[in-house]
């Protein structure tokens, strides 16, 4: 994705299962579980550079004692400044007795994140700042552990003005609006509210208040509270939460938007954000490692038993298929397959658009989280070069010379490492002054192997979403090596659609397709179309969101994908290039077909999985039209 998009969170849980001398005795050391925190975060760190989160709940220390830590960072690099703080305080027992380092009962009653429950967060900022205050995990502090509440989530809601009045209207005065904090809020009332509940019934029955206390440690119900809790809630999210007696939770959203994975034996229970980061962590295999199930919760009792059930009603199951293409790590074993095959399905158009000449065509890609599907691509021309061959020395009845033979068995495509981006200087050129003149110096480009207007170019992207990079540098640079044309190609469909659930594409006229869009009707002379959709999401704004519909559809449904792909072609090529210029666009079809079993497709087809979705996408066209620059949601 040449252009920059932040997307949605990370999170990392960890239980011990076992007393902390077991880990001592076995893995020979006494912070096991902080250690395994820390390699589930930093394998994560795709996920978010803006800041990270660690907390901790520490067993059955006596009154008085700190039982809740919590360290966050927002430095330039946050993984390591975070940790490099926490083992700090290691080092110091090294050097005054480093015999304590062996003592776990002296370490977790004196030193931080040395106990037996742990929750991790890595933060992407997709709306409000990135201060420390903004950063996961949230603590919700009370004298009772049973009402102590540590949350971190990756998530957006929709309909965080609604979840706002629902806390107003249970008497609560919330300071913020964010969907942090009502969400926090909202677990935490009805997490109260269990707790009333219990100790009334207990005191009845006649126990103490100290045995009061230990009886609803045990018998608080997690499920109910997520059940109460995510009654109205409309958005996608995997959420993760401790409370300060022991029990702990991850849930995940019914639609399956956001995804969670998880591991559980007799020493350790683990969930995060994605799969390959547990094996590696835990070097396991593949089939070990299980998904949660969209619309359940894993609940953790303090005491290790485990629960596994949903916490609201079944709704249609519609992944994000844009966790596959580009956020998630492609050393998944699954995600790595479907972005080889969304390269591969794309060759049949690539070689019609080059008249099927592999010769004078050199294949590349940028940025480098599309090898994969590039190597996809590469399958799909070397296959038909090898068809080829075959068929042409088929043709020959054998009458070919070895001249000509070894010349026809030399075909096959022209790879090369065309693009490299320079990170220095991008991180340079955030600043205001003189970017403009600067951006299109983020790539160099290799010299020397493009055939001067002989040689068309194929050059593939994940996805191209603003077209911003595409059109100020890397068709500029890619116009300096003269090829007769460059065909630029992205493995995903048009984005044409705003993300309410997670990622920082919340303005239609930050799109390119959608620019493109809006260009063709005015060009056509149908800006009627354009004022219809907005009487109609107009008239819709006062609807409750289920009865919204996406009309924003209709602005696209005039033309063509590839007339569209051929205005955006036109949008990035600036009056100095000689090269001419094509873009190419997966087909919605071959994106089904490659990931068959995450539909999630709402940002290329405008079908959303909840309602929250259709009612942001109105709001985000009344924005544009407008003019106002706010989010939609």
């Amino acid at each position: 994705m040449s252009d920059q998009i932040k997307h949605e969170c990370g999170i990392a849980l960890v239980r011990l299962l076992k007393p902390l001398e077991y880990y001592l005795g076995k893995y020979g050391t006494s912070i096991y579980g902080l250690q395994k925190l820390h390699l589930l975060l930093q394998k994560q760190h795709n996920r978010g550079q803006d800041g990270v989160g660690i907390a901790e709940v520490k067993f059955d220390l006596p009154p008085g004692q700190k039982y809740i830590n919590r360290q966050r960072s927002n430095s330039e690099g946050p993984i390591k400044d975070l940790f490099n703080k926490v083992y700090s305080k290691f080092n110091e027992v090294r050097m005054e007795n480093p015999k304590r380092l062996n003592d776990v009962n002296w370490l977790k009653n004196n030193i931080d994140f040395t106990g037996e429950l742990f929750l991790g967060h890595l933060r992407y900022g997709t709306f409000g700042g990135n201060g420390l205050k903004n950063l996961h995990p949230m603590t919700r502090k009370n004298n009772w552990k049973t009402r102590s509440l540590v949350l971190a989530g990756n998530f957006n809601m929709t309909n965080n003005d609604e979840l706002f009045d629902t806390l107003v209207e249970l008497g609560q005065y919330p300071v913020e609006t964010s969907d942090t904090v009502t969400v926090m809020e909202k677990i935490g009332h009805f997490l109260d509210e269990e707790n009333e509940k219990l100790y009334r019934q207990f005191k009845e029955e006649g126990y103490t208040k100290v045995e009061t206390t230990e009886l609803i440690s045990n018998q608080i119900d997690i499920l109910k509270i997520l059940k109460d809790s995510a009654k109205r809630w409309d958005g996608g999210y995997v959420i993760g939460g401790l409370l300060g007696h022991g029990d702990a939770f991850v849930m995940r959203d019914p639609s399956g938007i956001r995804p969670a994975f998880y591991y559980m034996d007799d020493e350790i229970i683990v969930a995060a954000s994605e799969r390959p980061v547990i094996q590696t962590a835990f070097n396991l295999q593949v089939d070990q490692i299980k998904e949660l199930e969209p619309g359940n919760a894993l609940v953790i009792k303090k005491s290790g038993e485990v629960q596994m059930n949903r916490f609201c009603e079944p709704k249609p199951i519609k992944p994000c298929s844009f966790e596959r293409i580009y956020f998630s790590r492609g050393t998944d074993k699954d995600i790595y397959a479907e972005r080889k095959k969304l390269g591969y399905l794309l060759g049949p158009t690539i070689l019609k658009e080059i008249n099927y000449d592999i010769e004078n065509t050199v294949f590349s890609f940028i940025p480098n989280t599309a090898s994969v599907a590039f190597q996809g691509l590469v399958d799909k021309m070397n296959s038909y070069s090898a068809e080829a061959i075959g068929e042409k020395i088929k043709m020959s009845g054998g009458k070919l010379t070895d001249e000509e033979l070894k010349k026809l068995l030399s075909i096959r495509p022209r790879v090369e490492s065309i693009a490299v981006k320079d990170a220095k200087l991008r991180t340079f050129i955030t600043a205001d002054n003189q970017r403009d003149s600067l951006v299109a110096h983020v790539y160099d480009v290799t010299y020397g192997v493009v055939r001067r207007n002989v040689d068309s170019l194929v050059v593939l992207d994940d996805s191209i979403v603003r077209g911003t990079t595409l059109k100020e540098s890397i068709i500029r640079i890619l116009d300096r090596l003269e090829p007769k044309r460059i065909i630029v190609v992205s493995s995903a469909p048009q984005i044409r659609y705003p993300d309410c659930y997670g990622i920082d594409m919340a303005r239609l006229g930050d799109f390119i397709a959608f620019r493109a869009a809006i260009g063709l009707l005015k060009d056509t002379h149908q800006e009627d179309v354009i004022n219809t959709v907005y009487a109609k999401c107009k008239a819709q704004q006062k609807l409750p969101k289920e009865e919204i519909v996406n009309y924003v559809k209709l602005i696209y449904k005039p033309f063509t994908a590839e007339q569209i792909s051929n205005k955006i072609a036109e949008l990035v090529t600036t009056r100095e290039i000689k090269s001419k210029v094509t873009v190419i666009y997966q087909t919605i079809e071959d994106l089904h077909a490659a990931i068959p079993n995450h539909k999630g497709d709402w940002y290329f087809t405008g079908n959303y999985p909840t309602p929250g979705g259709n009612r942001v996408v109105n709001q985000s066209f009344i924005n544009y039209i407008e003019g106002v620059k706010d989010r939609a949601y």
